[in-house]
């Protein structure tokens, strides 16, 4: 059964960081690219980093980029999201993707 579980989402202040994590179980995690989405409120899912299956290429949505670092441990199957400097526009239930399947979403709060 595939799974994946994200976790380390919370309330931050504006310019703050948070570390994103997403346990994957359920299939060879090294065949699979990891795509992490989020979503706000009366919006589509929005795909924001995307990591290939050995970790060498990466890319951004315009509205993270130079921001928000994706990455992954093939080893142990996990994926992060490191987010920095932190915008109220963050706000959102971040999600990770991979072979086809979505977690449950982790809540982001970013609020003075």
């Amino acid at each position: 059964q595939v799974r994946l579980v994200e976790s380390g989402g919370g309330l931050v202040q504006p310019g703050g960081s948070l570390r994103l994590s997403c346990e994957v179980s359920g299939f060879t995690f090294s065949d699979s690219a990891i795509t992490w989405y989020r979503r706000t409120p009366g919006k589509e899912r929005e795909p924001i980093a995307v990591i290939s299956q050995t970790g060498a290429t990466t890319n951004y949505a315009d509205s993270v980029k130079g921001r928000f670092t994706i990455s992954r441990d093939n080893a142990k199957n996990m994926a992060y999201l490191q987010m920095t400097s932190l915008k109220p526009d963050d706000t959102a239930v971040y999600y990770c993707g991979g072979y086809g399947h979505w977690g449950q979403g982790t809540q982001v709060t970013v609020s003075s």
